[in-house]
């Protein structure tokens, strides 16, 4: 056999998968091949979506279905034994697996990550693979897990005989938290950390199932602060608890159960009644508190005299948000995560829907607004006079015209994409949200006449609004589309269809930012839900640039009055989208009711006199469109700046740029290194002008050079006979590629590819075009020429 000539594919089923089971792997429980651990980030290019390459590994090899051990990266015989380490040690630190090797089908490179002196990788026989008991021992020393938490940590998850299994990320989650559990050091207050909408509840179930079989925890509480939480979570993945659960209602305590579901309230009311008290201190093994970023954290917090009640038990927070304040601290209490599950990995992995941001920036907000000399309210109360500002618009001053130009251009968004997407507005208050139902009301008469419950608000203290929640997040209900809101939705609220979030609320808490953004990360592709935009009236955006914020968006947009943004949805970047896995290049496609309760930190809203004005003009003050920088970080410099900036960086000069362009094989390789460098092509479109491609802009923006538009060079082509010594069907070619480069400038002149795309595949097959030039090489010789031609500088 010759072994140079095997595939990567063939070494693993010839080489490596026999030896694996001559050093006692079970096949069909401890191996698996070409196994992918994420879904593909998805690329948005307007209203198109696309999914980049999943991450990919040759062989994991288990000791348990719930712990994976090792990982294998094989390449063909033509390379080293060790050539696949780099690849696998990258795989291995996502994966959590300490234990790492690389083969090409002579042997194996053992790279392990529990070694802390001596030789950390050795090579070593393809017959002298370490077998599970091997590697298992060496984890477990490495873990710290003693022979009685052995059989704790070896407990499996639960499963329901479907496919259904943790992700990997959930896996790492449970395993580190069943581990320390288990090891028993000392601790008992634990803190998982992961992102809204990459599966909490289902972490939580699989950790209590293990624990509760293994026997190490009998009686178990889980907390949250909101009934619609504690219905989902009963209903959902811990239904499968069956008869030994219950839910805490009207403070009646039932001691038969094993897992109890609670609200906090449903707990401790502040008096000596307290439904808690009527367990004893030592009831419960262990606690878990969701959402724990909110009152549990809070020292001073009536919850917390439960968590202090129940001391002996070991407590678990989870959250997506750890709250770090003067007065609230979730890893004081919890102490710092067991694992973090970030937005940024989320949306990288595709797990989690990446957004869009349309910034609308009103001219009040930012230069204020003062009344005028004797300027009285609705009331004909004297306004006060002073500089009013964002700060206080809505929730000190209520200005109308204001009111009225946000629901319109929230309209004008829903008209340029679907005006069926369902949308939650963010408002200050409970009075605000009312108004702005109204507002919305009246810029969708047509819809609300067809159904009232199209817009609904959806507040603590209206029930008519709650009652709609459930129909709210169901995705097979068509109403409400629109919902009006101010602290209920920010959090407990699994809105999977959600496609927009309009922010008209002043944020200044990154843990509510990032609650709110949860809102809409959830994927669901049978609704056709793949990203979603958020609409920031209030310069919340500017969160973005904080150090504490980990999900930066795909686009960020602002808008001004003079400016249509019912076409935001449409705009797109036109350059290639390149897939941060593979390298290659992005294709896309042608295109019971909840009884919601009041959490402390939710005031109920009392009504307090709002000063109300009008007849004050309000407009839109600019619009323009702001960007991601290659360092993630939003672009606040102008953009020709910028890229003035960044160009220079990579050439100095114009005859460096020139020199470089006209000797490049691949004129497309300079932009894309430019694009790399943090130059936005399509913005620079947008700003300088669509009739010019990336050669102009860049003479133009870097070195202050007229550019030509496309038509131009084109004509200049033409005046210049380039075409003289061609006839028949070779001219035709070389004036359709022509004519095609003018009107829209999408060809890359060296993708060999060319010559099976519109317009040439037209005018004949590849054969037939090859042979009007006399052969390949007349052909690759007129096509390099026509492309040096376009870019003669006139």
């Amino acid at each position: 056999m010759n072994k140079k000539s095997l595939s990567e594919r063939d070494i693993c089923t010839k080489f490596i998968t026999p030896n694996l089971v001559a050093a006692g792997w079970d096949l069909e429980t401890q191996i698996r091949e070409e196994v992918s651990f994420t879904d593909g980030r998805i690329y948005v290019r307007g209203k198109i979506h696309a999914r980049g390459a999943r991450k990919r590994v040759d062989h994991i090899l288990y000791y348990k279905p719930n712990i994976p051990l090792a990982i294998i990266e094989a390449k063909d015989n033509n390379h080293t034994v060790g050539a696949g380490m780099q690849q696998a040690l990258d795989y291995a630190k996502p994966l959590d697996v300490p234990f790492v090797f690389s083969s090409n089908g002579d042997g194996f490179l053992f790279h392990d990550k529990t070694v802390s002196s001596g030789p950390v990788e050795t090579e070593i026989p393809l017959h002298a693979f370490p077998s599970p008991e091997q590697l298992w021992r060496k984890y477990k020393a490495f873990k710290g897990i003693s022979e009685q938490a052995e059989p704790i940590v070896a407990q499996d998850y639960f499963s329901d005989g479907s496919a259904r299994a943790p992700r990997y990320y959930q896996q790492i989650a449970i395993n580190r938290t069943v581990e320390a559990i288990a090891r028993n050091e000392g601790n008992n207050r634990h803190l998982l950390v992961m992102a809204t909408g990459t599966g909490k509840t289902y972490t939580a179930f699989q950790i209590i199932y293990r624990l509760w079989k293994s026997g190490l925890k009998k009686r178990i509480l889980f907390l949250a602060d909101r009934t619609s939480l504690i219905d989902q979570t009963a209903r959902g993945d811990f239904r499968h608890f069956k008869e030994a659960m219950t839910i805490i209602r009207h403070k009646k305590v039932d001691p038969s159960y094993n897992i109890y579901l609670s609200l906090y309230q449903g707990l401790s009311d502040g008096n000596w009644e307290d439904a808690y008290k009527q367990f004893s201190p030592d009831f419960f093994d262990l606690v878990i508190v969701d959402e724990c970023h909110r009152g549990s954290a809070r020292e001073d917090s009536r919850w917390r005299e439960i968590l202090e009640y129940f001391h002996s038990a070991t407590h678990l927070g989870l959250t997506a948000t750890p709250k770090e304040t003067k007065q609230i601290s979730s890893t004081e209490y919890f102490g710092e995560p067991l694992y973090t599950y970030s937005l940024k990995q989320g949306i990288e992995d595709g797990f989690l829907a990446p957004y869009k941001v349309v910034k609308v920036t009103l001219d009040i907000d930012v230069e204020g607004w003062r009344p005028p000399a004797g300027f009285t309210d609705k009331e004909g109360h004297l306004v006060e006079d002073r500089i009013y500002n964002r700060t206080d618009f809505d929730k000190h001053l209520v200005v109308e015209e204001r009111r009225r130009l946000v629901a319109n251009k929230i309209t004008e968004f829903l008209k340029g994409s679907d005006r069926f997407s369902k949308t939650i507005v963010f408002c200050v208050d409970i009075e605000h949200a009312e108004a702005m139902r109204r507002e919305l009301a009246n810029a969708n008469a047509d819809l609300v006449a067809a159904n009232s419950k199209y817009v609904m608000q959806i507040t603590g203290d209206n029930e008519e609004g709650k009652r709609h929640l459930d129909s709210f997040i169901n995705p097979s209900e068509l109403y409400p589309v629109i919902a009006t809101t101010s602290k209920l939705m920010t959090t407990g609220v699994d809105a999977q269809t959600c496609k927009l979030i309009v922010l008209d609320s002043n944020i200044g808490s990154m843990t509510e930012f990032k609650q709110i953004i949860g809102r809409g990360t959830r994927i669901n592709e049978d609704f056709g839900k793949h990203y979603f935009t958020i609409m920031d009236f209030r310069n919340v955006s500017a969160l973005f640039a904080d150090k504490e914020f980990d999900g930066d968006p795909v686009r960020v947009k602002e808008a001004s009055q003079s400016d249509d943004i019912s076409d935001a949805e449409e705009e797109a970047d036109t350059e290639p989208v390149i897939d941060e896995s593979t390298g290659e290049e992005v294709l896309f496609p042608e295109p019971e009711k909840p009884d919601i309760t009041l959490s402390d930190d939710i005031t109920p809203y009392r009504a307090t006199r709002k000063v109300i004005v009008n007849g004050v003009e309000v407009v839109i003050l600019k619009e323009r469109v702001q960007y991601l920088g290659d360092d993630g970080r939003i672009i606040t410099e102008s953009l020709l700046d910028y890229t003035r900036r960044n160009i220079l960086k990579n050439h100095a000069s114009l005859d460096d740029f020139l020199n470089r362009w006209s000797h490049a094989d691949r004129k497309r390789a300079i932009i894309e290194e430019l694009e790399s460098a943090g130059v936005l092509f399509a913005a620079l479109q947008e700003e300088v002008g669509s009739a010019f491609d990336p050669f102009d802009l860049i003479c133009h923006v870097a070195y202050d050079k007229r550019p030509l538009t496309r038509k131009e060079r084109a004509e200049a082509v033409k005046k210049r006979d380039v075409f003289g010594r061609h006839e028949g069907l070779a001219r035709k070619v070389l004036e359709s590629l022509l004519e095609k480069y003018a009107d829209d400038g999408g060809l890359d002149f060296e993708q060999p590819e060319i010559i099976r795309l519109d317009p040439l595949n037209k005018l004949g097959s590849p054969v037939e075009i090859i042979r009007a030039f006399g052969g390949k090489t007349g052909y690759d010789e007129a096509i390099h020429t026509l492309a040096s031609e376009i870019y003669k500088v006139a």
